[in-house]
């Protein structure tokens, strides 16, 4: 397993960094793109830590990078892409779990949205707020703010001026539309505030806004932070800003060689039953996809708002910005819908660009990597302590240096993992933020109309209308592998097959299938140090 540099280090390296790049040119280094143009010197905080701003989309898909071009060119062009970064569970809750905690979802508990086994109640239950990257930073002596997408479902029973601890500053939807970006209560450090229907109550704005003023604040105080924006966009239904909603006329949703695949016969039982795509259902499909690149115009403004907000305050060169999503979203393609929860690329692969200091403008990791390394590449940010043994390892070793593909002890395998929601008697009625329906998950209490924000709308006791069978399965450099609770495999040669449309489960060598059964085994149960080190074994598969 590779050994990653002690904690403390980190920051001192940063300094190291900032204070060299405040000596160079312009030329060298970070260069300023943004819309203000004015580059400005490093003023570190007292401590000298490095500051973190996270940055968290909801069900974007990595090729919905295209439509935000300031955060290519901000966080992209001035730092590095991992070009193999996956989700462990293709859900929202689960997966921001994992987020905060560094774990997968079978550790973390949060399975699913909502029922016994998922949601925000599961979480608060189960007290792993307890310890997360929140409460690390904060003990790191970090000013902590989350502000927007909290765990799907809160507050619930937690009652509406819950705070989580490690937070110094909170700013999460209680009740009323807030997927629908307007017309929703935010519990602001415990105070329940209105926002409407104008134009300055809409919901990404208003949470970049109190992010900025966050950053301000904390600058002003001399104390590094940690700055949690967490939009709704792109998430159904993908409410764009007033001044966006005529963008992109005529966009349609990709025509890939996998959008209604037309044999499905070595697909999965719940696959093999989907008919063809309707006419109506295409056309769904790309109001979607209009609706969400629409929507995601104002994120990419609100990164170039904080981006020009730390450069006023000097703190650009001393900050990382982290930019990535909860999980993917398939539009259509092997005849499914719209919506998540498959092991597809669509939905498992996904952005992550880092900027900060030290960080080759430009550069690129190949390396796998995954949203259980979150909380540890930010704890080792902020020279912070993780409380729980993590299962996800620091990205830091391949952010500044090294041919991007962390070597042979490096992760060669990550684990995927589903599982379905069960109602267990909870009546979410009315109770927190609840998930609007995918197209996927419609039912005869859910609305189709893409227009329809149903957000307020009791959800299904099952987790989709076409129910995905429970699954485990690998990610590795050119294979995904999956195994269904039902006996069937899935199997992709994604060198030779990108858009997985040829199932080699059936034809593949016995010696194969073995292998990656056989380390797929060993990551089930799999916790802490043990994650790690079976992950890092060599891999050489057969053929």
């Amino acid at each position: 397993m590779r050994q990653t540099p002690r904690r403390g280090h980190l920051w001192a390296r940063a300094l190291l960094a900032v204070l060299v790049l405040a000596g160079c040119s312009s030329s060298s280094g970070r260069t300023n793109g943004s819309s203000q143009g004015t580059a400005s010197s490093a003023r570190p905080p007292a401590t000298g830590k490095p500051n973190v701003l996270f940055v968290l989309t909801d069900d974007m898909r990595l090729d919905d990078l295209q439509f935000m071009p300031k955060v290519k060119e901000l966080l992209g062009d001035q730092g590095v892409t991992f070009d193999g970064y996956f989700d462990n569970v293709t859900l929202c809750c689960p997966a921001r779990a994992s987020i905060l905690r560094g774990q997968y979802s079978h550790n973390t508990g949060v399975l699913s949205n909502g029922g016994t086994t998922g949601g925000f109640e599961r979480a608060f239950a189960g007290k792993i707020e307890q310890a997360t990257i929140a409460t690390a930073m904060h003990d790191a002596g970090y000013t902590t703010g989350l502000f927007g997408k909290y765990l799907n479902g809160y507050p619930n029973t937690a009652g509406p001026d819950y705070v989580p601890p490690g937070w110094d500053r909170w700013s999460s939807s209680s009740k009323g539309d807030a997927y629908g970006e307007f017309n929703y209560t935010l519990n602001e450090n415990g105070k329940q505030v209105e926002y409407g229907h104008g134009p300055d109550d809409y919901g990404t704005d208003v949470y970049v806004r109190q992010t900025r003023d966050f950053i301000t604040s904390a600058v002003g105080s001399s104390s590094p932070f940690f700055a949690y924006l967490s939009v709704y966009a792109p998430h159904e239904p993908a409410t764009p800003a007033p001044q966006d909603a005529k963008a992109f006329p005529g966009l349609q949703a990709p025509r890939d060689p996998a959008f209604d695949e037309a044999d499905v016969s070595d697909k999965p039982k719940y696959i093999q039953r989907m008919p063809p795509l309707s006419d109506t259902q295409q056309k769904q499909i790309d109001v979607r996809y209009r609706n969400r690149a629409q929507s995601l115009q104002a994120v990419d403004r609100g990164v170039a708002t904080l981006v020009d907000q730390l450069r006023a305050n000097h703190q650009f060169d001393n900050t990382y910005i982290i930019f990535t999503s909860d999980n993917g979203f398939h539009l259509g393609q092997h005849r499914l819908p719209s919506g998540k929860q498959t092991a597809y690329e669509t939905d498992i692969h996904l952005p992550l660009l880092v900027a900060g200091p030290g960080i080759t403008p430009g550069s690129h990791v190949s390396a796998i990597a995954g949203n259980v390394d979150l909380a540890p590449t930010i704890a080792e940010m902020g020279a912070a302590q993780l409380t729980d043994n993590p299962d996800g390892r620091s990205l830091v070793p391949l952010l500044t240096g090294g041919d991007g593909s962390g070597g042979a002890s490096w992760r060669q395998a990550f684990l995927l993992e589903h599982w379905g929601e069960t109602a267990g008697g909870q009546d979410r009625t009315g109770a927190g933020q609840l998930e609007p329906g995918d197209l996927d998950q419609a039912d005869s209490t859910q609305s189709t109309d893409p227009t329809t924000t149903i957000s307020s709308a009791p959800r299904r006791a099952t987790a989709s209308a076409t129910t995905i069978p429970e699954y485990q399965g690998l990610r590795v450099a050119n294979f995904t592998y999956v195994e269904y609770s039902t006996g069937e495999i899935e199997l992709y040669d994604l060198t030779q097959d990108p858009d997985e449309l040829n199932n080699l489960a059936g034809t593949a060598s016995a010696a194969l299938r073995d292998t990656l059964h056989q380390r797929l085994e060993g990551l089930r149960h799999c916790a802490g140090d043990t994650c790690r080190a079976i992950e890092s074994a060599p891999l050489n598969l057969p053929r």
